[in-house]
């Protein structure tokens, strides 16, 4: 998977439009579970509101969700869905509640209110960048470090060296490599080392806007 970005913290933003009063409300989810228990406690909370629509995006299977909440079909969900996508959001969830002020939008009116919702509550994010990274466990000889050093800083690999009688080194790097770097290291020193694949992680680098 590609590095993405998506936000940690709930944010909000609040606009009127045509008395309709528009609370868009985001967040960092991971799971459905989380995303809906996001969703369900907003809607307990603006209980007496006319709409609670929401989308998410997660990247666990790059599932995506969103509803109109009985607004006319695609003029809220889908808008706020877009949005999230267009900024290549993952594991973000956007709910905006709408209090109906008793003049109609229309459907592009409804689209625009309902983007500008998400985009504003977003702006007001701070940003992550998340990396897919694997671990390596190495095992080589004092001969042998120095090569696989080299191509380690290549793909910007970190390196945890223990130097014993041999050298037990914990190597790390951002999964898109990974393959490359493994192969590299195995032709360089013509098969002899051992590679052991340990765990795979995220890792969270926050970006500044």
């Amino acid at each position: 998977m590609e590095k993405f970005l998506t936000i940690m913290d709930e944010c909000s933003a609040e606009f009127t439009e045509k008395r309709s009063r528009f609370i868009a409300t985001v967040t960092h989810a991971e799971t459905e579970e989380e995303a809906f228990e996001f969703i369900n406690g907003l809607k307990s909370k603006y209980w007496d509101a006319k709409h609670n629509v929401y989308a998410f995006v997660l990247s666990d299977g790059n599932v995506c969700r969103y509803s109109d909440d009985n607004e006319p079909h695609g003029t809220a969900g889908k808008p706020i869905l877009d949005v999230i996508l267009g900024r290549n959001l993952k594991n973000v969830v956007v709910v905006v509640t709408r209090y109906f002020g008793g003049i109609l939008l229309g459907t592009g009116g409804l689209v625009r209110a309902y983007s500008s919702a998400a985009a504003a509550a977003l702006d007001s994010a701070k940003l992550y960048e998340l990396r897919e990274c694997v671990s390596y466990g190495i095992t080589c000889n004092y001969g042998q470090y120095d090569i696989i050093k080299h191509i380690a800083d290549k793909y910007n690999a970190n390196i945890n060296p223990v130097f014993l009688t041999n050298i037990v080194m914990d190597v790390a790097l951002e999964e898109r490599f990974s393959e490359e770097f493994v192969t590299a290291v195995i032709d360089a020193l013509g098969g002899d080392i051992r590679i052991e694949e340990r765990n795979k992680f995220l890792l969270f680098c926050e970006k500044i806007k």
